[in-house]
């Protein structure tokens, strides 16, 4: 039937045409059909020709489909296809009258000379296909658009995700002769090779970890993982804080549990590193005033871009980061965080199925994008059972939810603070107060290892081992000691030391 979704073995719905399209004919090639199908049974390679680019369902005559699926049966045991194979195979399906019999079947070896044109003709049938499944989607819309007890926010998620599954059954990409792409990847060499620190991908600012990575790289999902209160979020905000101002690299925020304005307040306490209570009930001594206003002027004109939407799905992150890219030349996303997302429009057997898709869709619009996709993810309770030093520290089986966050991601990191755990020496004795390490477990294209960065929890910022923070810059004294009034003469002071700062 004309609109079917045909998939062998499977109940068919009827599809629901608009009364605009009654009477028109679906997007068909029926001669074609029967050239591809007689060049199948006629040629010993024809089959390689065209295997990825149709499937059962993309043969709009039943009978048609029916035999493409007997071949397709053939093809994957290895055994020969011809027109006497293609009979005894419908024979076992039990299908040789509905694809309509020895007659037919022979009839359509004798319509083809040869499979010379079968990947042109399959393209055009795969293309009728999409047509089809294209009519079927909009008709669905169309009518569930005109029932008003269906939600219009429901609907437009369920549009979007019925049509990335489209799209996503239809994508094909052909293989790339060499030449173009050791181009590629001698243009990335090259432009590694003129950084003094040899990196190849954007800074995050924190020179431990850029060493590692060279940088975050184009196309790779990263995952960053930690448990509640290791400071996901503070880590990368520091870190979008030094690619946005330092290095003036565009990055987008997607922030599903935060608002926008509690995720810029956390901002503005990691870089005026004033306490975020007093930026939250706005008690703030001269002093801080003075240094909030001069350390403030760094964030205006930043470019970082933040989203709160809520309930995020992966169709929608998809939508918007194409147009950051595209309008505002992003270079990198940040998500926080994965488990928050969701995959609305699509239906799955367990939460699982559905990270794993997330997941997959997040490496995919990195690869399309080609940029570097920063995802922070929950780890499961497993770290908090275990008992040492050792056994604090994260490893992958932690990852919560999906064995496939591992698998889709290029690089997992994890945020560890001992501290936290009332660890408060290394095995060598040297203190780990203020100390967080990032454990990058996973590095598919390099190498992996631990970086040790400070962490200031009173500003909920990560720093590198040797950066200054502002106060003890203009004081001279520790952090944890309160500032003494200010004089006018001591303002002055502070306003000259800020004009003349350079950022670290």
């Amino acid at each position: 039937m004309a609109g079917e979704a045909r998939n062998s073995g499977k109940s068919k719905q009827r599809t629901v045409i608009p009364q605009e399209m009654a009477g028109r004919l679906q997007p068909q090639a029926r001669e074609l059909e029967e050239a591809v199908l007689g060049a199948l049974m006629l040629e010993k390679d024809a089959y390689s020709m065209v295997g990825e680019l149709l499937k059962p369902e993309c043969f709009y005559e039943k009978a048609h489909e029916i035999i493409y699926a007997a071949i397709v049966d053939l093809a994957i045991s290895q055994r020969p296809v011809d027109m006497l194979t293609v009979i005894e195979q419908l024979k076992k399906r039990g299908e040789l009258e509905l694809a309509g019999g020895h007659f037919y079947i022979s009839q359509l070896t004798s319509k083809v000379a040869s499979s010379a044109h079968i990947e042109y003709h399959a393209r055009i049938i795969a293309q009728k296909y999409m047509a089809r499944e294209l009519i079927t989607f909009t008709a669905m819309v169309q009518g569930k658009a005109f029932d008003e007890t269906i939600d219009v926010d429901d609907l437009m998620q369920e549009a979007e995700g019925k049509l990335f599954e489209i799209s996503q059954r239809n994508v094909k990409k052909d293989a790339t002769q060499i030449n173009p792409v050791i181009k590629d990847a001698m243009a990335l060499l090259n432009k590694a090779a003129t950084q003094t620190e040899g990196l190849s991908g954007l800074r995050s600012g924190f020179h431990g970890l850029d060493k590692i990575t060279a940088g975050w790289q184009n196309s790779d999902l990263i995952i960053i993982a930690a448990r509640p209160a290791m400071g996901k979020t503070a880590f990368v905000l520091s870190m979008a804080k030094n690619m946005a101002i330092h290095y003036n690299t565009p990055v987008a925020l997607f922030s599903l549990e935060m608002s926008n304005v509690q995720l810029v307040n956390r901002l503005i306490v990691n870089v005026a590193e004033i306490a975020g209570e007093k930026i939250k009930n706005g008690q703030l001594e001269a002093h801080e005033w003075i240094q909030l206003d001069y350390r403030l002027k760094d964030l205006y004109d930043a470019p970082i871009y933040v989203d709160d939407t809520a309930s995020l799905s992966v169709f929608e992150l998809r939508t918007k980061a194409r147009r950051l890219v595209r309008e505002h030349g992003v270079k990198c996303l940040i998500i926080d965080y994965l488990q928050l997302m969701n995959a609305s429009g699509m239906t799955f057997g367990s939460r699982e199925q559905e990270v794993s898709m997330i997941s997959r869709s997040l490496k995919g619009l990195a690869k399309e994008l080609d940029i570097p996709i920063i995802a922070l993810s929950q780890l499961n309770r497993g770290v908090e059972s275990r008992q040492g030093i050792e056994g604090k520290r994260p490893q992958l089986a932690d990852l919560r939810e999906s064995g496939a966050i591992e698998q889709d991601a290029d690089m997992v990191c994890f945020i560890h603070r001992p501290e936290y755990y009332k660890i408060t020496e290394d095995e060598k004795g040297n203190s780990l107060f203020g100390i967080a390490e990032i454990i990058i477990a996973k590095h598919r294209n390099g190498a992996t290892g631990d970086v040790r960065l400070r962490f200031k929890s009173e500003f909920a910022k990560f720093m590198n081992i040797d950066d200054i923070p502002v106060r003890e810059h203009t004081s001279g004294m520790n952090n944890s000691d309160p500032l003494p009034p200010i004089s006018p003469t001591g303002v002055d002071f502070l306003r000259r030391e800020y004009e003349n700062e350079t950022p670290f």
